[in-house]
């Protein structure tokens, strides 16, 4: 019996590469520029192995006539047209759970740095500013307020983490969740109004785009600090540019940007901002673990089982 035949639409671990060259023909987008080629082994694609960044648009199904299912490696998945999926019948599934509690804990090791401004006290001390004088006063983080934009598995997770900070702890989410003992908020301008610190982890897409808007970024304050391990898409990024450069609010700590990789000049050179490079799942333990995760879901439906994952 021939090995079905995928499509790779994103630059993979190579762990997960081989894995999947093993056990499938796998045909790389990246390698298929060609309309001509692409169109060639088009008709034959059973499935698709996509990253949390993939575009796997309506446009592209159109040309999958056999497609049966997309897997996803990551948590995300706004870049694959769901709806166009489902009207095909295509299943799509994900890697969560796997990459909840490393998300979580570079959300807190972003509001330590931002608040505490490690970063800057390491170039202090490396640039040899130290014999000239102090590093100037930072601010406290414990007992502080903390308000999650969010309150899903990686939510909960950072919640776990700041209440051992002693930090008061309040949310927002599209609907009020009963089993939380946090401070509950209708919108995230109301709960900016009300914290030190806002972390935002909520889904991407198009429901929560431009969430965190010049409104928010106001309500938070000229003391208050945002975070950002959740997707670029989530904030209006140019508001954000405006706040942390006008003194909007004190400062701002990002993983995610809206045009990856590609950061804002004015981000890059504010000293009230710290930056990392889309990393909140990138331990070994967790991309391995999202690379077993994707495989075993498209192993599973190749031989006829139930998804282990499938978004819902």
């Amino acid at each position: 019996m021939s090995k079905p035949e995928i499509l790779v639409v994103a630059k993979l671990w190579p762990r997960y590469m081989e894995a999947l060259q093993d056990a499938f023909i796998v045909h790389d987008r990246t390698h298929l520029q060609d309309a001509e080629q692409f169109a060639t082994i088009a008709p034959r694609i059973r499935g698709i192995a996509a990253s949390g960044e993939s575009r796997v648009d309506a446009a592209l199904l159109a040309q999958l006539p056999a497609l049966e299912m997309i897997s996803v490696f990551g948590v995300g998945y706004d870049g694959v047209d769901v709806a166009a999926a489902r009207a095909r019948g295509v299943p799509v599934t994900n890697t969560p759970d796997v990459l909840t509690e490393e998300v979580a804990d570079l959300g807190i090791g972003l509001m330590l740095s931002i608040a505490r401004r490690i970063p800057q006290a390491d170039r202090f001390v490396r640039e040899g500013a130290w014999p000239k004088g102090p590093f100037p006063l930072t601010r406290k983080v414990s007992g502080a307020r903390l308000g999650i934009v969010g309150l899903g598995r990686i939510g909960q997770a950072i919640a776990d983490r700041a209440a051992a900070f002693g930090m008061s702890i309040a949310y927002t989410t599209r609907n009020r969740r009963d089993d939380s003992p946090y401070a509950y908020h209708p919108s995230a301008e109301a709960l900016a109004r009300e914290v030190d610190f806002l972390m935002v982890i909520t889904p991407g897409g198009a429901g929560t785009r431009g969430l965190i808007d010049a409104k928010v970024l106001a309500a938070l304050g000229p003391k208050g600090y945002l975070i950002n391990v959740a997707r670029g898409s989530v904030v209006d990024q140019p508001a954000l540019v405006h706040a942390v450069t006008t003194g909007v609010i004190a400062g701002a700590a990002l993983d995610v940007f809206a045009d990856e990789p590609n950061v804002p000049d004015e981000l890059r050179a504010a000293d009230n901002v710290v930056l990392t490079p889309h990393m909140a799942s990138g331990t070994w333990e967790t991309r391995g673990a999202m690379a077993d995760l994707a495989f075993a879901n498209l192993q599973a439906h190749f031989a006829g089982k139930p998804l282990l994952t499938p978004v819902p």
